[in-house]
């Protein structure tokens, strides 16, 4: 029969509230979870500051938090290969329909990062990283550390990453993120001309590493001619780019959206062995337990740095 539980529920920007939510059991072809470990995503946190993520406005009340992991509960009646303490990662998008769970050695939380994991492999995929390829990431947090390692063990040769923060540079260097780091200069250009002229400081500094050639097209001189510009994650709505530069050196520019059918590869890939993946639990750095501290764990994943000046790369709260 449904049970009461407890819920961490978000009612307009900042304002989450505990309450009493009544459970149904599972239809015939569902399963109940109970939530081991979640990690907060960045969709996760406008949703918590703005009530709002891009053009998707919030309806009505909601629970935040889909990069989960946890263990079966009650099974429906039709939902076959399921038994009550299975281990198991959450696909909150259109499930593959072909995972049957985590391994047992695989964790609650790298189980967690799945998902994250899972936009960086549709991402690397989108770019058809082939043996030996070099990979520059802009940017070093989450999904641009999870982005290099999985390049790494997709077969790029060289991964370089660049962040305005040295830190996270050196994080990623030293953790075995990435095989190289650039800090790239902390500038902002008033017009079109200033921010190109940045933009080209900033890809020769990073060609140096990645030890390629550096062109003189602005923003693309980093990416050879016939290469990809891959953007993943959602910045400004709307930015400027040297389209002439792109378009003459023929490199493609590719956009993504989430994943679609990575989770069988992203659990394969965690199961190892693999050398050349780094431990994936080294992207949490900071930790809550319970409900009850969810606004606390939100505070943080909105912070680059703690109070003790660690950086924050992912907030995980522990349910149980």
């Amino acid at each position: 029969m449904a049970q009461s539980c407890k819920a961490s529920v978000l009612h307009g920007p900042k304002d989450l509230r505990p309450e009493d939510r009544i459970l149904n059991l599972p239809g015939p072809k569902e399963l109940q979870i109970a939530i081991q470990a979640t990690t907060l995503c960045g969709s996760d946190l406008h949703y918590y500051k703005h009530y709002r993520n891009g053009d998707i406005q919030v309806q009505e009340p909601l629970s935040l938090g889909h990069e989960s992991a946890g263990m079966v509960l009650a099974v429906g009646s039709q939902a076959e290969g399921f038994r009550r303490g299975d281990r198991v990662a959450l696909e909150v998008g259109l499930p593959c329909e072909e995972c049957e769970r985590l391994p047992d050695h695989v964790s609650f939380d790298v189980g967690a990062l799945l998902e994250p994991l899972s936009v960086a492999i549709h991402a690397t995929r989108r770019a058809q990283i082939t043996d030996g390829s070099s990979v520059l990431i802009l940017g070093a947090g989450a999904i641009g550390l999870l982005c290099a390692a999985v390049s790494k063990v997709t077969g790029s040769g060289h991964v370089t990453i660049a962040d305005i923060q040295q830190n996270r540079v050196a994080f990623a260097t030293s953790r075995g993120f990435a095989d190289s780091g650039v800090t790239t200069p902390l500038k902002q250009g008033h017009n079109i001309e200033e921010k190109l002229e940045i933009a080209k400081e900033t890809a020769a500094l990073a060609c140096q590493r990645l030890e390629t050639e550096a062109g003189s097209k602005g923003a693309f001189d980093a990416t050879r001619p016939g290469g990809k510009v891959v953007i993943v994650g959602m910045g400004n709505p709307v930015q400027k780019i040297p389209i002439s530069a792109a378009a003459l050196r023929e490199v493609d520019i590719v956009g993504t959206f989430r994943y679609a059918n990575t989770y069988s590869e992203a659990i394969q890939i965690v199961a190892g062995p693999n050398s050349l993946l780094p431990d994936l639990t080294q992207l949490i750095t900071h930790r809550y337990h319970g409900l009850a501290e969810v606004d606390r764990a939100f505070k943080m994943a909105g912070r680059s740095h703690d109070e003790a000046s660690k950086i924050v790369l992912k907030v995980m709260v522990e349910t149980e």
